[in-house]
């Protein structure tokens, strides 16, 4: 098992306040990681940094704006400043904005897209560098189901998930001789505050715990062990692939 160990290893964890973020961050501190946890305001992740101290394991906070530009690179050098470089990025901060296309928002639409692709772009631009002169590294960002499929009133986020697919490939392609393993994880249908709008819709969430042969939606916790693996050794030959967690969703 020792090829799945975290030990002496710091991950930078985006989004870790709560939910998918927080699960992460904690599974990464159990696994022998030092943690450096970003959410978008201060104390926001007091919570994780608990959860993280009853691993032994040292944890950070970072807050930032994932829209402002300057913020997301002041983040980077402070997370950077805590314990040296990054060795794991997980790139899991992110939002939704839920509206008709024939109206959507031109503002809530570049907002989206600053914090689900522009801020995980240059994170991990921020971290290649110190990748590069290690000779190795991992870097994991966040998917969707939306990275496969279209959905309904939210094209701004299906367009920043279906980037976030191709731009983990492309990175794979460019970093990939220098040991660093650029991957994604498509979560499926988790119980999160970006699903809260879909669990109410009885009819909706009928019709998607229908689709799953798991027989139920996800729970954060159920992200933990893909997430260890593909910051881990054990996935050292796994490069520029979307992992689905899904309970088989897809397969329908």
């Amino acid at each position: 098992m020792q090829d799945f160990s975290l030990t002496g290893k710091t991950a930078l964890v985006t989004g870790a306040s709560r939910g998918l973020g927080q699960a992460i961050a904690v599974a990464m501190a159990e696994a022998g990681a030092n943690v450096v946890c970003s959410s978008s305001r201060e104390g926001g992740c007091a919570e994780t940094l608990d959860l993280i101290a009853k691993t032994s394991q040292q944890g950070f906070e970072i807050a930032a704006d994932l829209s402002d530009e300057k913020a997301v690179m002041q983040m980077a050098e402070k997370a950077k400043a805590f314990s040296g470089d990054i060795d794991i990025l997980v790139n899991n901060g992110g939002t939704i904005h839920r509206h008709p296309a024939v109206s959507y928002p031109m503002a809530e639409w570049r907002r989206v897209l600053q914090v689900n692709l522009d801020a995980s772009f240059m994170l991990c631009q921020a971290v290649a560098e110190g990748m590069m002169k290690n000779g190795q590294g991992k870097i994991i960002n966040i998917a969707s189901m939306l990275s496969y499929s279209g959905g309904m009133t939210v094209p701004a986020y299906t367009a920043s998930k279906h980037a976030i697919a191709g731009l983990t490939k492309a990175l794979a392609n460019e970093w990939g001789q220098h040991n660093i393993q650029v991957n994604a994880i498509a979560p499926g249908y988790f119980r999160t505050d970006n699903t809260e709008a879909l669990q109410q819709n009885t009819t909706r969430y009928n019709e998607i715990l229908q689709r799953i042969p798991a027989g139920r939606w996800g729970d954060p916790e159920d992200l933990q062990g893909a997430a260890v693996f593909l910051a881990s050794h054990a996935s050292n030959y796994v490069n520029g692939h979307v992992l689905a967690v899904d309970g088989g969703w897809l397969a329908r």
